[in-house]
């Protein structure tokens, strides 16, 4: 089985290495574009309305990896269960950052402007209201692949706070293709420059199993730096991430008790999960169709790590989805008319099966709720093929 981080063979998005640390777009003739309809992501499932709150967080004792002179700064977007009808509609990225994104993605530029996916419409709402609860929600942060926004995650971390989840959506700085932090700066993968020419990408995970433990500090600690702090359950927390984002949730287990399950969404383990495991704790593994990999670009990480999970742990693939399948790309894609043939399985279908898998194992490990779709092949999700269990 072949897991992959795509960016370091440039292959997740349609693109080519032409020197260190640079990307270009193969020379593929594209069709015109779809027409300009606006962009939008699906509904949440749950059962709450979606606020959306921003938080900038800084380290002051630790350098930023990338750039030593620097403190160490993230960028969240928090979810949460809010009061239907209040707060203003979210918006999806800032137009630099869409650019950013678009310009690293080669053909897909050829389809949407920065500015229409910018306006991508979102179900959460800035400025809602928090929904009154008689008890706390389970947190979860989301940890996005390399080069990517925090933002690529969104359709996830809405249906997860729809479900009652407070949800931590992180930037780590200078490891996404653009994104702007205070003050207006469009901090670019400062990371890229100095893991793509010796193919160290462990940094990554690695540093970010040091941001996660930071993030929950000021989340849960004894002085919050979220208004809404009090929302959160911190008896019950989990983290999930895409790509080298996987490699980080079970980086961060590895290195923090108070995470209580984790989630690798396509990633390979730079991190490797140590000897003695993660506390009996579970994980889940969810992959892209291996038989949409490449032949030559050979990785055994998930057969390594895997004997080493010790806890309730799965490893599905999902048939017919690439390695951005957890994303919204797809969802966005389709609407675009970008037709990418590393994710033939439909946008829509791909995010039913993210949310619905991935809400489905916090619901069970966080909130102690039957879940029997992951108990083994169902004839509903014919997609998702239990490689593990």
């Amino acid at each position: 089985m072949k897991k992959i981080i795509r960016v370091l063979a440039a292959v997740a998005t349609g693109l080519v290495l032409t020197s260190p640390g640079t990307l270009a777009a193969p020379a593929v003739a594209a069709p015109a574009p779809a027409a300009l309809s606006g962009l939008e992501l699906p509904r949440p499932t749950g059962d709450f309305a979606v606020g959306r709150d921003t938080l900038h967080l800084v380290d002051r004792e630790r350098k930023d990896p990338w750039v030593p002179t620097a403190d160490r700064e993230l960028l969240l977007s928090l979810y949460y269960p809010a009061l239907a009808h209040t707060g203003t509609p979210a918006p999806y990225l800032a137009a630099s950052e869409a650019k950013a994104l678009l310009t690293d993605r080669g053909q897909l530029g050829e389809y949407v402007t920065p500015e229409r996916l910018a306006a991508t419409r979102t179900n959460a709402r800035t400025g809602a209201l928090p929904r009154p609860a008689a008890h706390h929600y389970p947190l979860i942060v989301l940890s996005p692949g390399f080069t990517m926004p925090r933002a690529s995650l969104t359709t996830l971390a809405e249906d997860l706070a729809s479900r009652g989840y407070v949800v931590a959506a992180v930037d780590h700085a200078y490891e996404s293709d653009g994104t702007v932090f205070p003050g207006g700066r469009l901090l670019g993968c400062k990371a890229c420059e100095q893991v793509f020419p010796d193919g160290s990408l462990h940094r990554v995970s690695d540093g970010r199993a040091r941001d996660i433990p930071f993030v929950l500090d000021r989340l849960t600690g004894p002085r919050p730096a979220w208004r809404y702090s009090w929302l959160i359950d911190a008896r019950h927390i989990g983290t999930a991430g895409h790509s080298i984002g996987g490699a980080a949730a079970s980086a961060t287990m590895a290195a923090d008790p108070r995470v209580d399950a984790g989630v690798n969404m396509d990633g390979t383990f730079f991190t490797p999960v140590p000897q003695s495991g993660l506390g009996g704790r579970p994980f889940l593994m969810l992959a892209g169709d291996p038989a949409l990999l490449p032949p030559d670009f050979p990785d055994t990480s998930w057969e390594d790590n895997w004997p080493r999970l010790n806890g309730w742990k799965r490893w599905l693939t999902v048939t017919g989805a690439g390695h951005p399948g957890f994303t919204d790309r797809p969802v966005l894609g389709d609407q675009a008319g970008y037709p990418n043939p590393e994710t033939p399985l439909s946008g829509t279908r791909s995010q039913q099966i993210t949310r619905a898998y991935v809400g489905d194992f916090f619901d069970l490990h966080l909130r102690g709720r039957p879940a029997p779709r992951l108990d083994g092949p169902a004839a509903a999700d014919p997609e998702v093929v239990f490689h593990r269990r």
